[in-house]
């Protein structure tokens, strides 16, 4: 079976709305998509680091209850599990606020069985960061030698928008290496001041790159060489967008998977292969919203698997 490997940085997400925490979830952009495919049955590898005190054995229980493999999580003593507060607004959008102490060696341990087709996903400030840098180019590197298929999801905040100048350089650089890159409108305005797919293209790639346009509850818009394709967003009422790009995400690499499609075959998609990817993305995403879990739900994992 193919591997699906991810390199992402793990937190414990406590979410609060109207003042009042709600729930507590390990969380991350990576490890929420994660989730997702290990509760149908993929068993992705998850490359992050977490503590060897409670909060870091809470999250490790969660994922291999949830088919995650923890082969290559990086357990530390000196130091603490990162915590994330959110912060729902009216809309249930979140705003966070971080509280990280970790140590000064880190992710020592990386993967070595990547293989021709194995799916990597990669992104967040996490991938861009100084402290992790060595680490990202090498698993990348790796990747890129032995013919993986690559996702970057650069994740923006607008609250790293004073860190800008110095992210950037290696935003651009973890793009060059990425066969797909999946992005919100808010991420390609913050980075390059670009306000349309089609402009995102022109800076990024020469149009071989696979993009995912996303558009908060818009369309969804996917560029590949000379095709385009765009599917509207399911309209609900979230209770909370938390981990819904993460589960757009790992909406296309189950697709990919189910699909067979290979590094290679991705230059043959079609226009209706692309709606048809971007659609499965969707209902990822519109499931995570419908409630505080950022992954999706036992019974929609179900729903897909005997569908």
């Amino acid at each position: 079976m193919r591997k699906v490997f991810g390199f992402g940085e793990t937190v414990l997400d406590i979410i609060f709305k109207d003042g009042q925490p709600r729930a507590a979830k390990p969380g991350g952009s990576i490890l929420n998509a994660f989730v997702s495919l290990g509760r149908l049955g993929w068993e992705p590898c998850f490359v992050s680091e977490y503590g060897q005190d409670n909060v870091g054995r809470l999250i490790d229980e969660y994922l291999v209850e949830n088919g995650v493999n923890t082969r290559y999580i990086n357990r530390f003593n000196d130091g603490q599990s990162a915590l994330a507060m959110a912060f729902l607004d009216d809309d249930n959008n979140a705003n966070y606020t971080f509280y990280k102490n970790f140590p000064d060696e880190r992710l020592q341990e990386l993967p070595e069985d990547i293989a021709a087709d194995d799916i990597i996903l990669f992104g967040s400030i996490y991938a861009s960061s100084r402290e992790v840098r060595r680490s990202v180019v090498r698993f990348l590197e790796m990747g890129l030698e032995r013919g993986a298929v690559i996702i970057y999801d650069p994740n923006f905040r607008r609250a790293h928008l004073a860190e800008l100048e110095e992210l950037k350089p290696r935003i651009i650089e973890n793009i060059n290496y990425a066969d797909i890159v999946r992005g919100s409108d808010e991420d390609f305005q913050l980075i390059f001041g670009a306000d349309r797919p089609e402009k995102v293209r022109e800076i990024i790639d020469d149009g071989t790159k696979l993009l995912l346009y996303t558009q908060n509850t818009d369309n969804v818009k996917v560029l590949l060489n000379s095709l385009e394709a765009s599917i509207p967003a399911e309209r609900i009422e979230p209770v909370s967008t938390i981990g819904a790009g993460d589960n757009f995400n790992a909406g296309i690499i189950h697709w990919l998977l189910k699909k067979g499609t290979t590094r290679a075959g991705l230059q043959l998609l079609q226009e209706e292969d692309l709606g048809d990817m971007a659609g499965t993305g969707i209902k990822f995403a519109t499931n995570v919203c419908l409630g505080f879990d950022n992954y999706i739900s036992h019974d929609f994992a179900r729903d897909i698997l005997t569908g």
